[in-house]
């Protein structure tokens, strides 16, 4: 298995450094995962909450950070310790096809995160610049795939740098903000108390849980701690794992901040006025300026949502390639993964404006983080799992107190959730227009969710001594079985009637033996061999003959036993078959000289003839 972000694995050197440059140098995983927890989702569900129920919904904010905290440091504990992200310990350890599962509701988690990320720089673009259009502030966001490509290849220390600019940006933005609203301190402090007023409270406050404790960020974090490089003693990996928990509080906390003086801000600019249906980013933005009496409000509000949609942005794919190479062991061109991440999220959002109108993006940041909270309970149980096995994890396992308190925040999860899906297929049914759709497509999904679920929990516990893990990158090594005599009767060589052709079968003449038999290949490509196939003739046809036939008469000479075969149409699908009608038991090919463009433009030959051969293939 590949490690995880192998670009950036262990590419940051702390072996040589001592006291606080060493310290530093574990510094910046957690501000990256902290950009997920301030993200355009949580300023929805924090101005929601905020307006709706003034300071009341702080407590959530609260119970989440100290949820998050504890999943973040499991993260670093697995990561550090076994050298595996949470979808590489997952891939090793569940069945395949609970694996699948896992992957597709991670995909939608991630897509409903980029989702909700699109969405908020869209509209971030559009208040600071009023000429830019959501619509086309969704199609801007495209370009982030690109920033992103060349900070990576910069180095993870230079992204880090860039995260943590951005993330300064929207702290910095907020604490003026609040200097200018002048929230009550004693009135903040009675939100402390847990309580829910209503259904719609419970649905933002799983919101705020969802927005707030992402699933990817748990990915994410587990494979970014690996990109610090150190000794691997258990005194060095317990100075690693304090100094990433070191790096979580603080940036976690700084999420708290941003997240907490969201919901202060709207609770004490319109919910104290009487404004309790402030639920749109947009609203929020045109309302401060004059609830404030301060046009730099709006300003700082817009510009602090454009660096949170795209620093989280960033991260969100950063998480997608991770969950993809984890749990499929299917590593895409950097570009592609990230444009296809992004593609995802960016479809929904556009179609949505289409049809429904730029008031529909709103409604569609909230529901994105429901999707994610739905989400948390199948990536948080696994976590727990992996950092509870003894036999795994050593003398780093997590202790017993931690053990219960991570079980009863999963359950806390699970069960507001569980209410939650309740609630609303109930009201579906019994108020919809549609209750047969309903019951017999949503609600048998939800139930083998819930199956799923109850298994991921229990048949761990059940089978944990059973369990094998694949701790290596490979499988088990077999005892090869060595020959010193080829017994190569039939070599199949492509030929273009190039330069290359002279090496591909002096190679073809190498492998062989006085018993061997080549097999000259060439592919007829042009529109009559496309369309008509052996009853194409034309001129190019009587060339092609006539060339093959010179190679064969020219290794006859040398006592070459040789052979001729013209195909037709696709190269990628006539050389596969004929060298299984032929029955060869080797080919040899020249390499045809394409370069990037090219290779993208008109494919490689090489790499689709390699996929659909049983035999052993030489290139030359």
């Amino acid at each position: 298995m590949n490690k995880s972000l192998e670009e950036v694995n262990a590419s940051v050197n702390t072996t040589g450094n001592t006291g606080v440059r060493k310290f530093l140098a574990f510094l910046g995983p957690a501000y990256m995962i902290s950009v997920g927890y301030m993200d355009p989702g949580n300023w929805a569900t924090d101005i929601a909450g905020g307006s709706k129920f003034g300071y009341s919904l702080i407590w959530v904010l609260l119970m989440s950070n100290l949820i998050a905290l504890l999943l973040q440091s499991h993260c670093v504990r697995l990561g550090i310790v076994r050298g595996k992200d949470l979808a590489q310990a997952s891939r090793d350890s569940y069945p395949k096809f609970v694996n699948l599962f896992l992957y597709i509701l991670a995909e939608i988690a991630i897509a409903a995160c980029d989702l909700a990320e699109v969405i908020g720089m869209a509209i971030g673009l559009h208040l600071l610049f009023p000429s830019i259009s959501i619509l086309g502030g969704v199609c801007i966001t495209v370009l982030d795939t690109f920033i992103l490509l060349f900070l990576l290849n910069k180095g993870i220390r230079k992204l880090e740098a860039f995260i943590i600019s951005l993330v300064a940006l929207i702290g910095v933005s907020f604490f003026i903000q609040l200097l200018i609203a002048q929230p009550s301190v004693a009135e903040i402090a009675t939100g402390i108390i847990p309580s829910i007023q209503n259904e719609e409270a419970l649905f933002i406050a799983i919101g705020i849980i969802g927005a707030t404790v992402m699933p990817h960020n748990l990915y994410l974090h587990s494979s970014l701690v690996q990109t610090r490089k150190f000794n691997r003693t258990p005194t060095e990996i317990k100075k690693a794992i304090k100094f990433n928990l070191i790096d979580s509080a603080v940036a976690l906390n700084l999420a708290l901040f941003v997240n907490a003086a969201i919901l202060i801000l709207a609770a004490t600019t319109f919910f104290k006025n009487g404004n309790n249906n402030v639920t749109g980013i947009a609203d929020a933005h045109q309302l401060l300026a004059p609830m404030l009496g301060s046009t730099l409000a709006p300003i700082l509000f817009a510009l602090a949502l454009i660096a949170a949609g795209q620093s989280s942005t960033i991260t969100g794919t950063l998480a997608g390639q991770v969950v993809m190479e984890g749990y499929l062991n299917l590593r895409l061109q950097p570009w592609i993964r990230r444009l296809l991440t992004r593609l995802i999220a960016i479809v929904p959002a556009f179609l949505a404006i289409v049809y429904m109108g730029e008031g529909a993006v709103e409604k569609l940041l909230i529901v994105s983080q429901v999707i994610l909270s739905l989400q948390l309970g199948f990536a948080t149980i696994p976590l727990i799992h992996f950092v509870s096995d003894k036999k795994k994890m050593g003398e780093f396992c997590i202790p017993m107190w931690q053990k219960i308190v991570s079980w009863v925040a999963a359950l806390i999860i699970i069960g507001l959730n569980a209410k939650m899906i309740f609630d609303t297929i109930k009201n579906l049914i019994t108020t919809g227009d549609n209750p047969i759709l309903i019951s017999f497509t949503i609600v048998p999904i939800c139930i083998f969710c819930f199956i799923m679920l109850l298994y991921i929990i229990f048949v761990p516990l059940i089978t944990k001594d059973k369990r094998i893990e694949h701790t290596r990158f490979h499988n088990e090594l077999k005892p090869l079985q060595l020959s010193t005599e080829l017994d190569v009767k039939k070599i199949a060589v492509t030929v273009d009637f190039s330069e290359s052709d002279n090496k591909a079968i002096n190679k073809a003449l190498q492998i062989g033996n006085k018993n061997s038999t080549i097999i000259l290949i060439h592919v007829l490509e042009s529109t009559n061999a496309v369309v008509y196939g052996e009853n194409a003739f034309d001129l190019e046809r009587e060339e092609d003959v006539l060339n093959l036939k010179n190679y064969q008469e020219q290794l006859s000479k040398i006592f070459v036993a040789c052979e001729i075969q013209l195909g037709y149409g696709n190269p990628k699908v006539a050389i596969p078959e004929l060298v299984s009608k032929n029955e060869c038991d080797m080919l040899v090919m020249g390499t045809h000289g394409h370069t990037t463009l090219k290779d993208i433009l008109l494919g490689t030959t090489v790499e689709a003839v390699r996929h659909k051969i049983k035999v052993p293939l030489v290139l030359v």
